[in-house]
């Protein structure tokens, strides 16, 4: 078998042979294989992105957004009178962000002040006053109570006080 060989392949036959009998298939480096990984992972983002799952949820977009919700007021622990009433909350995220301090803060802060921070809360831009009207077992009185429902939202300077 090897007698038509040239005699420099023949004190080489056994990597002749190796080479013959691999397979046909192309075999990709473990380096090849995590790039295509790392190309097929933008693709797959942007295809949820623009799913048709996401876009019937207001929750998932961006921003600060008006949310409906039932409010139950009661009278008492017992719920003697009680009624129910639809109002508004703001729901949402807003933008937020931490860096390491300039160094003119640092100076002035006895080098205390590291990091600066620079956060927006979703909070209630516009409000108003909505009447519940509290029903009472057998008619005997009837009572209304004033509660407050947002409006309008927005992101705006978080605030210790409102929270």
């Amino acid at each position: 078998m090897y007698r038509d060989l040239p005699t420099e392949l023949l004190s080489r036959r056994s990597a002749y042979v190796r080479i013959r009998t691999e397979p046909t298939a192309v075999q990709m480096s473990p380096c090849m294989t995590s790039h295509l990984c790392l190309l097929a992972l933008p693709v797959m983002s942007l295809l949820l992105l623009f799913s048709p799952i996401g876009w019937s949820y207001d929750g998932l977009t961006p921003g600060c957004h008006l949310h409906p919700f039932n409010v139950t007021i009661r009278s008492d622990r017992r719920g003697t009178c009680k009624g129910t009433h639809l109002v508004y909350a703001c729901v949402g995220y807003c933008e937020s962000s931490a860096f390491p301090s300039r160094y003119s803060v640092l100076v002035a802060s006895n080098f205390t002040h590291n990091i600066t921070s620079a956060s927006r809360c979703c909070t209630i831009s516009k409000d108003a006053k909505v009447k519940v009207r509290l029903d009472c077992p057998r008619g005997r009185h009837h009572d209304e109570i004033e509660i407050l429902t947002a409006k309008a939202c927005r992101c705006d300077m978080c605030r210790k006080s409102r929270y």
